[in-house]
């Protein structure tokens, strides 16, 4: 069945792990008649969470796309995993979906994944429904998560329904807009309908005219009427709303148990009726500041918003048609590298399940296989079309990890099964540091880089190993020293000898060149890894002839690449090469060059060398319960406190700590928290480690 574009309903689930997100879709499923029968997570039979590590782990990892038609409307669901590691995911579908229904677990409340999606909301400017799930527990407070979700989100929270009575049992629903009271039986499913209670009455009356009022408030016709008739027809309300909705100008709240079915085919009527379709929503921006409209009469556009790698399969190509209409066979091109790509086939979804369709019309939701260079964030265009639609921001890295294949032979093959992980996971990323020697790959969390190495296992055989990556550590020196070294090499033949003294201090910008020497020429050079090397030329009388002043420069350089202390890059230092001898024969480049590097090494060894840390700015958000314990744990990990601050119903924790003291961070975090906290970091500098902690420090690199 075909739908026209008015006709679609591109929804994305959002949610903290455990609100029942996934349970609710199946919920979804069966009442449109997609599915026989309900799923459920425990039994690993959910139409959603269908790959093997999000039956083994019990939750989402990969989103995933399905559909429902509810009467001559489609909707499109993509239900999202509710785990900071997995954020990406939730990401890209708020991309492509014209609403999102933000699921919040009745018993728990707002969590602080339900404020990381907010950020997401208000940035992408996503018109969004609250929907309070498994009302049914015993534990579950609609009230107070109300209460909360108006904290978090601001005043245009306003409920569309409520619990009646949930303290007797939850299976009565008093909804404000259509006024009227929903009854459901111990099995769920369709409920009765009854007249609203007149203890209920006048709370529900009082929302039925807010939401008169907001809708009226969205065209000035619509306002007049009500100001005449003070009321709206059903035609007038629904537009009005879905006005408002979009403007979000109002976030709708229901009440749910998709445990006992119970609300769900409320919730799929109100995105049928109210919610935005893909033309209702604003024209989207391409690159360059232009607008592009929705509207299948123009060119064809398409955006991939997911690539995923499926075995006996290939890589998958989730997309939106943004313009045109897209039919099988279409030949479009991808507008970042010029390749030509040929859609063969395309499929809707539900779950693993793919069903062939002949055309995907602009708004719709699609999947394809096997294009050959396009994947996440690429826009392909028909020809004569060169547009590109804003690339999705994915969240910067959070930790990282040194990868080690199991055998040299096994390198190449593991590198490109990581660089196609990266290609289809913006939220990963792969480098080879030449500093640190190492393969280091970027991600969100540990849980994160368990999903890779499994896939890695069983897409391509590889038993991928993860160790704990080397730190970039800098090396520099807080006060003077001088040494002299002679290189003299005699063994038949030309001989090599040269012979420095030179003088080492740290460099400070505004200092005064040495008094005590003969200054003739001075160089300050930026390091490509930071900081200077200030090289001062006090050569008198021809002691070492200006020839030799780039293979001694060089000599310095190469030790300053490769610290003493720990082999770390070297930094901020004044050098003075003040005397020395050479031979008329014997000395040559090579020989003064490695004279040089020789005795930097020395002189820096005695001028107080000092390890340089980097330093992350560390942002924590977590429950005030455990705030104490998160503290703790920061301070036993050397950070500094900088701050502490509210956020929401959470407490927001600002510190300074070493990247040293990062590893492990995230699975430590979740354990003391029981999964309920969030971090973000980024790199600030560099910090003078500690005389106690540098001397304990090379003790262990002994």
């Amino acid at each position: 069945m075909s739908f026209e574009t008015k006709k679609i309903r591109n929804v994305v689930f959002l949610g903290h792990a455990g609100s029942g997100k996934t349970s609710l879709v199946e919920t979804m499923l069966y009442e449109s008649g997609a599915t026989t029968r309900i799923g459920k997570i425990e039994d690993e039979n959910t139409v959603s969470d269908f790959h093997d590590a999000e039956k083994e782990k019990k939750h989402s990892i990969f989103s995933t796309l399905m559909h429902v038609a509810w009467d001559d409307v489609k909707i499109n669901i993509i239900d999202t995993p509710g785990l900071d590691d997995f954020i990406g995911e939730a990401i890209s579908g708020l991309k492509v979906a014209d609403t999102a229904v933000m699921v919040i677990n009745g018993k728990e409340g707002v969590e602080v994944e339900n404020e990381i999606h907010r950020d997401y909301i208000e940035e992408f400017g996503t018109p969004t429904v609250f929907v309070v799930n498994q009302m049914d527990h015993e534990k579950a407070d609609f009230e107070k998560t109300l209460s909360q979700i108006k904290s978090t989100f601001g005043n245009k929270v306003l409920e569309v329904q409520f619990p009646y009575k949930a303290e007797e049992g939850f299976h009565k629903i008093v909804d404000a807009l259509r006024m009227t009271m929903y009854v459901f039986d111990d099995k769920g499913g369709k409920p009765e309908k009854q007249e609203i209670p007149a203890d209920a009455l006048d709370r529900a009356k009082e929302l039925h005219n807010k939401l008169v009022e907001i809708a009226a408030e969205e065209e000035d016709g619509l306002m007049e009427k009500y100001f005449e008739a003070g009321e709206l027809s059903e035609e007038e309300l629904t537009r009005g709303l879905q006005l408002a909705i979009g403007k979000q100008d109002v976030f709708p709240v229901f009440c749910t148990s998709s445990a006992k079915n119970m609300g769900t085919g409320r919730l799929m009527g109100f995105i049928r009726d109210i919610c935005p379709s893909p033309v209702d929503r604003p024209a989207k921006s391409l690159q360059g500041g232009e607008k592009l409209k929705c509207d299948k009469s123009l060119p064809t556009t398409v955006f991939i918003y997911k690539t995923l790698n499926e075995p006996q399969i290939g890589e998958l190509s989730y997309f939106k048609v943004y313009s045109g209409v897209l039919k099988t066979g279409d030949e479009l091109t991808n507008a970042m590298n010029g390749e030509v790509e040929r859609f063969n086939k395309l499929f809707i979804t539900n779950g693993k399940t793919r069903e062939a369709v002949d055309e995907l019309v602009a708004g719709d939701l699609g999947v394809t296989i096997k294009l050959k260079e396009s994947h996440t964030n690429n826009t392909l265009n028909a020809e004569g079309v060169d547009h590109a639609i804003s690339k999705i921001k994915f969240p910067q890295m959070k930790t990282r990890m040194a990868v080690e294949p199991p055998s040299k032979a096994d390198f190449e093959k593991l590198t490109n099964a990581l660089h196609t992980i990266q290609e289809e996971d913006p939220t990963f990323t792969l480098e080879y540091s030449p500093e640190l020697k190492q393969t280091i790959i970027h991600g969100q969390g540990q849980m994160h880089f368990d999903v890779i190495r499994d896939r890695i296992n069983k897409l391509y055989n590889i038993d991928m190993q993860l160790s704990r990556p080397k730190i970039a550590f800098r090396e520099t020196i807080s006060k003077q020293a001088e040494s002299q070294y002679r290189h003299k090499k005699q063994s038949g033949g030309a001989g090599q000898f040269g012979e420095i003294h030179m003088r080492l201090e740290p460099y400070e910008p505004d200092a005064p060149l040495p008094k005590d020497l003969n200054v003739r020429k001075e160089e300050l050079i930026e390091l490509d890894w930071g900081g200077h090397l200030h090289f001062i030329w006090c050569i008198v009388g021809g002691s070492i002839d200006t020839r030799f002043i780039g293979a001694i420069k060089k000599g310095i350089m190469q030790k300053m690449e490769e610290g003493p202390l720990t082999g770390s890059y070297c930094q901020d230092i004044r050098v003075s090469v003040f005397d020395g001898k050479m031979h008329p024969v014997d000395s040559n480049d090579m020989a003064f060059q490695l004279a040089a590097s020789a005795a930097f090494a020395e002189a820096f060894k005695n001028a107080g060398p000092k390890i340089l840390e980097p330093l992350y700015d560390l942002e924590v958000l977590c429950d005030d319960q455990v705030m104490g314990d998160v503290m703790t744990d920061l301070q036993n990990r050397r950070a500094m406190i900088m701050g502490i601050d509210t956020a929401g119903h959470y407490t927001q924790i600002k510190a300074q700590i070493p990247v040293a003291e990062m590893y492990g961070y995230s699975t430590s975090l979740r354990s003391i928290t029981q999964g309920k906290a969030k971090f973000k970091r980024h790199l600030i500098g560099y910090q003078q480690m500690s005389h106690d902690v540098q001397t304990e420090f090379l003790k262990e690199q002994v």
